[in-house]
């Protein structure tokens, strides 16, 4: 279902600035703005509780969704609980969207109604200028009990408009003052394997938003307007479970979507929605994005049946067994994280704090499974800026290291009690946080 907001004419006038390309101090998509992990600029070096803290805003409910920026703004996603638990299976019965999932950590049994809250901050006090409710409801399946949220779903933006995703959900469009333009209901209640939960980010690109609906059930992948809502174009899927957001990249005159899947990674034409090439190998639980550098895309996996593969673009078909797929690495992959790649280095982190650096090209590490000096959990990606990684851990601290062929830790800065599982952005010189009770800017002399 597709319902235009009752807003004024003006919201609905498309400005100019929509689609617009961001600048330097911008960073309107989780992986940033070349969905590579890379900032534009310099990042601090260094900080603490009681340096470089430019500001501290507590952030209702939870949410693991990373902060998108843009001018003097800044979006995140939240899920806020307002009421009791639905009431419980009859004995020795079990829903039907729960049947068979939720044992072990996935959040199986009833669950609390939930406001699914899009709020916008100011950029250089961090106030909040506005709190909108996108939809109220009783989620009808629940998430990991340790790294599961409602908000997991990164936003994302043109510059004009905000897009916030809450899967199962739906999509919300909103302007900069607040004012909703459209709302989209998929009708579909994902069934996410192990009840782990929902959090694929939404793709931008041009007037066209990238869905991906993989799942237990019958998984799709749509194309959006992003001034109506309305499906372009939509295609099945043969996947299960995924959490790996797709790459839109141009290949020659073409533009792809790239979707990593445990059974086949496929390209789609951005255009038409048609198969251009898809490739098999990655492992169960797809969750890092895939990243780009010239001719080579990366895909990976780190959970049952590890696998890192660099694919030639430029091809079509099934390039499974081919001479597409350049090189692989089975060890010292990510489960969560998602790589960063620049300046043909490959950047790759574990989920229990190991890093590796590979020529890209090649895929010989520079460095392989390098510890960290202590012991680390992460479910946050690395971020990069002017020459070094930040690496955002479950453990208090934020580790800086050096990028390039050798390993050193340049920094540990330690934010006490806080636990950081949403990915970092980093624009304009700051350090944007999020944690798993409030947001901090950090800045150079703050």
């Amino acid at each position: 279902m597709i319902r235009l907001a009752c807003v004024a004419t003006a919201a609905l006038t498309w400005i100019a600035a929509a689609g617009s390309a961001p600048g330097p101090g911008d960073w309107p998509y989780w992986r940033g703005p070349g969905a590579d992990g890379m900032a534009v600029g310099d990042a601090p070096l260094r900080w603490s509780d009681a340096e470089n803290v430019k500001w501290k805003t507590d952030i209702p409910g939870l949410g693991h969704s990373s902060p998108v920026i843009w001018g003097d703004y800044i979006f995140l996603t939240t899920a806020i609980k307002t009421g009791a638990p639905a009431p419980a299976a009859a004995p020795g019965a079990e829903p039907a969207a729960q049947a068979g999932r939720g044992r072990g950590p996935g959040g199986g049994g009833p669950q609390v109604e939930h406001k699914f809250d899009v709020l916008a901050l100011d950029r250089k006090t961090g106030k909040i200028l506005w709190q909108r409710t996108a939809k109220t409801a009783v989620p009808h399946e629940g998430g990991h009990n340790t790294y599961g949220s409602f908000a997991s779903n990164s936003p994302v933006t043109d510059g004009a408009f905000v897009y916030a995703f809450f899967g199962s959900r739906g999509m919300y469009c909103y302007d900069f003052k607040g004012t909703l333009v459209w709302a989209r209901d998929f009708g579909v209640q994902m069934r996410m394997r192990m009840a782990f939960g929902e959090g694929m980010a939404p793709v931008l690109h041009g007037d066209r938003i990238v869905l991906v609906f993989d799942h237990e059930g019958e998984s799709f992948i749509v194309a959006i307007d992003k001034r109506t809502g309305k499906d372009i174009w939509r295609a099945a899927r043969e996947e299960q479970t995924n959490w790996a957001a797709p790459l839109i990249t141009a290949v020659g005159a073409r533009t792809e979507v790239i979707v990593a899947g445990s059974n086949k990674t496929r390209s789609y034409d951005l255009q038409t929605g048609k198969v251009v090439w898809e490739v098999a190998g990655l492992g169960a639980n797809t969750i890092p994005q895939p990243v780009r550098q010239e001719d080579l895309v990366f895909l990976m996996t780190g959970y049952r049946n590890p696998m890192l593969m660099a694919v030639r673009l430029g091809r079509e078909g099934d390039l499974t067994g081919t001479d597409a797929v350049v090189w692989t690495q089975t060890r010292g992959n990510s489960y969560t994280p998602s790589p960063v790649i620049f300046d043909n280095r490959l950047y790759a982190l574990t989920d229990n704090g190991m890093l590796s650096c590979y020529n890209a090209k090649t895929g010989v590490p520079y460095y392989h499974q390098q510890r960290l000096p202590k012991t680390y959990s992460f479910k946050s990606s690395p971020v990069g800026a002017n020459g070094r990684l930040y690496l955002a851990s479950e453990n208090e601290d934020v580790i800086v290291v050096k990028m390039g062929d050798t390993f050193e830790v340049l920094a540990t800065n330690t934010m006490t009690d806080q636990v950081f599982i949403a990915t970092p952005a980093i624009a304009g010189g700051e350090i944007f946080l999020r944690s798993k009770t409030a947001l901090f800017c950090i800045r150079q002399g703050a």
